[in-house]
């Protein structure tokens, strides 16, 4: 079984025993989470496609950890002006086991 959730503002194709890195939830390590909106959920050979949800499906999950991703370096550098700035950013993430897809 495979779905499609939204979450943070991106989509992931999602399968049980998968572990995704999304951004930072609110809840704590070894808790449930529970996604509700599935735009598309595909069993054997039915394929559901939501307008944008699908009514009644659900993807849960086991949050493992929470991290910080590697640092990315941006650099803007102004020629012949001697302006030049350096940041660094590191991105939170939430790591999540999906455990089970609830589909009608």
């Amino acid at each position: 079984m495979l779905a499609v959730i939204k979450t943070g503002g991106k989509q992931y194709l999602v399968k049980p025993g998968q572990r995704i890195k999304i951004e930072k939830l609110p809840q704590k390590e070894g808790e449930e989470v529970l996604f509700e909106n599935v735009l598309l959920a595909k069993n054997d050979e039915n394929i559901t496609i939501g307008t944008p949800n699908i009514e009644g499906a659900t993807v849960k999950g086991k949050i493992l950890r929470h991290g910080k991703a590697e640092k990315v370096i941006v650099f803007k550098f102004k020629a012949k002006k001697r302006e030049k700035k350096k940041k660094g950013y590191r991105q939170l993430f939430t790591e999540v086991e999906i455990t089970a897809i609830e589909a009608k």
